[in-house]
């Protein structure tokens, strides 16, 4: 019996370590075909991108809790349609994106609040003795907060979840020479407002 359980138990995990090693185009076709342990390791790799991308646009927990429950609920229901012109991850945070608008709409809050802060990593080298990483951060939030809503969830997406272009195009559903020019003018005046601060900063290079 305790060589029947270890077998079990070396199986179990083997199949794990299968399931966990396959790309995420080979884990949508498994669960296009019902496969729902497949399911659960596209879950457990992606769950917490996407939470973070719902908390940034709702900037409410429960608001993007429900949102990933939602975007896998979708995933598991659409996997047969997704046609693997994307990036699976492009994929859900468009899920997560359309997800989002509609639940801050069904609670009458404003898309992206101008009064919130995104909480971005800079990407950016700057020489600490000019500014500390902390307040350098707290500053960079506050300019944030004053770009327009769309401007600040392209600069989201391509910082923050390292999106191209055309893959943010694809999320948000707008042309990448949209993308471009909010990219510039949100870049620009992100420079403009930390240069204004004291702060040398690379974001309109």
């Amino acid at each position: 019996m305790q060589i029947d359980y270890a077998l079990a138990n070396v199986a179990t995990r083997r199949l794990a370590n299968d399931a966990a090693e396959r790309s995420d185009d080979s884990l949508i076709s498994a669960i296009a075909r019902g496969d729902k342990h497949s399911l659960k390791v596209l879950y457990a790799r992606h769950n917490m991108r996407v939470y973070r991308f719902a908390l940034r646009v709702t900037r409410d927990e429960s608001l993007a809790e429900d949102v990933v429950s939602e975007v896998f609920l979708h995933a598991w229901r659409g996997a047969k349609n997704f046609q693997a012109k994307s990036k699976v991850s492009t994929w859900l945070l468009a899920i997560a994106h359309n997800k989002a608008k509609d639940a801050l709409q069904r609670r009458r809050h404003e898309y992206l609040s101008d009064d919130d802060a995104a909480a971005i990593e800079d990407p950016a080298d700057n020489p600490e003795a000019v500014w500390s990483k902390k307040e350098r951060g707290a500053l960079l939030q506050e300019c944030l907060a004053k770009l327009p809503a769309a401007q600040r969830e392209v600069i989201d997406l391509v910082y923050y979840h390292h999106k191209s272009v055309e893959e943010v195009a694809q999320i948000v559903g707008v042309q990448a020479s949209t993308v471009k020019t909010r990219m510039f003018y949100a870049r620009s005046r992100l420079a403009q407002m930390l240069s204004e601060a004291g702060v040398e900063h690379a974001w309109a290079a």
